[in-house]
């Protein structure tokens, strides 16, 4: 057999070439809204009550007293001078002053504005669209 008659086999080679391509499948609408909500929001008020009570001393003092504290109590001396033979101090009575702090919780009526995000799917082919997503977050006074 010569050359031309032997069985010829052709070789075949395949390549292969990978490619990628934008495809829009649907898009996504998002939208705020901000909703004002009226609360109530407790608030500690603080009040202070002052008691005053004149307490006669009618005594004679060399100097005159400072204003002091004694526990809760503010004394203060009210002096006079009184003639004798002889000038001296004379402690008439001193003031007693008391604060007594009392707190209370008042419900205060306030408005907070909330911001809800509403995000809707729409469909790339017929434009429908679907309510998917519905999230809140607190909102700051200053928008």
């Amino acid at each position: 057999m010569d050359d031309d008659d032997k069985p010829v086999l052709p070789l075949v080679e395949e390549t292969v070439t990978i490619g990628k391509r934008k495809l829009v499948r649907g898009r996504v609408r998002v939208q705020t809204i901000t909703e004002t909500i009226n609360e109530t929001v407790p608030v500690d008020l603080e009040s202070v009550d002052v008691d005053v009570v004149r307490i006669p001393v009618e005594r004679v003092v060399d100097a005159i007293p400072h204003i002091r504290v004694e526990g809760d109590v503010t004394i203060i001396p009210v002096i006079e001078e009184r003639i004798v033979m002889t000038r001296e101090l004379f402690l008439r009575e001193e003031i007693h002053v008391r604060q007594t702090a009392y707190r209370e919780t008042h419900e205060v009526p306030v408005s907070v504005r909330k911001q809800r995000a509403q995000i809707d799917h729409v469909d790339a082919q017929d434009g429908n669209s679907s309510d998917m997503h519905d999230f809140r977050k607190e909102v700051p006074d200053d928008l």
